[in-house]
């Protein structure tokens, strides 16, 4: 058993996604006291940082395919923390003063997240390993 265990941690996907699963549950813990998950956090960030902001935008800054972002999108709405309202034939996604409240909350929850992992990894090696993530990801999207 040890053995298969040595050799998938050579792998970049079964690495990758072992860390994606410890991170997405300390997240879900920090974000916890938003009532969203962090998925649904970071696009009300995103919002609330940009409002009147696309779709196609919104897909581009979460990395994330259009039915994923409608989905959370049509579920805030329906929580009333956005509203779309229509601009010629594109559709704008603004926050209501409901989803605005929620940026400090939000906000706390990242630090609180930030902090955490940062307590566990140290600042420095959390940010380059952040940082070595996210060019990695550059890279591989750009595969020929």
């Amino acid at each position: 058993m040890h053995k298969e265990k040595s050799l998938f941690h050579h792998c970049l996907y079964f690495t990758a996604n072992s860390l994606s699963r410890v991170i997405t549950r300390m997240a879900e813990e920090e974000f916890n006291i938003t009532g969203l998950s962090p998925s649904h956090a970071f696009l009300m960030m995103t919002v609330n940082d940009n409002p009147g902001i696309g779709q196609k935008e919104l897909c581009e800054h979460l990395h994330l395919a259009p039915s994923t972002v409608t989905r959370f999108i049509d579920t805030l709405v329906y929580k009333g923390y956005l509203i779309r309202k229509s601009e010629g034939k594109a559709s704008k996604i603004y926050s209501t003063d409901k989803g605005k409240d929620l940026k400090k909350p939000i906000d706390a929850a990242w630090k609180s997240l930030y902090h955490r992992y940062s307590r566990i990894l140290g600042m420095k090696e959390g940010e380059k390993l952040t940082r070595l993530i996210d060019e990695a990801g550059q890279k591989l999207e750009e595969r020929p």
